[in-house]
This record gives C-alpha cells, sequence and structure tokens, in this order.
C-alpha cells in the first residue's frame, strides 16, 4: 500500500472556500454575460455554501457534552 502525502492546511477550509468564492465573484465581473461567467458565479456559490456548512458543523453548538 501507498502512504497519502499529509500536509498542515495554512487557513481553515471554510476560511479558504470563503476566499476563493470571493475570487470567483471578482473574476466573474469581469466577464461578459454567458455560460462562463454562470459557471464561475454558480462555483462560488458552492464555495459560499461549503464555507456556511463548515462554519455550522465546526460551532460550538453542535460539540459533544464535556
Amino acid at each position: 500500500m501507498g502512504s497519502r502525502r499529509r500536509f498542515k492546511q495554512s487557513s481553515p477550509l471554510g476560511e479558504r472556500l470563503a476566499e476563493e468564492a470571493k475570487s470567483l465573484r471578482e473574476l466573474a465581473k469581469t466577464l461578459p454575460p454567458g455560460a462562463q461567467r454562470e459557471a464561475l458565479l454558480r462555483k462560488a456559490r458552492q464555495d459560499e455554501v461549503g464555507a456556511h456548512i463548515t462554519e455550522w458543523l465546526t460551532s460550538p453548538g453542535l460539540q459533544p457534552p464535556k
């Protein structure tokens, strides 16, 4: 069996997703209306949802009782 390379992420997943969503929206603003622009906006929305889900899953309210 091969071993998987593991590395420490420099920032939390939710933060990275939010940053990517922001970048995608900025890029989409530079494009004319069309399929490519819609694809970027759709990916940005997916990243935003992922960021919100990650935030929700790591919230203190979902932690097991201590």
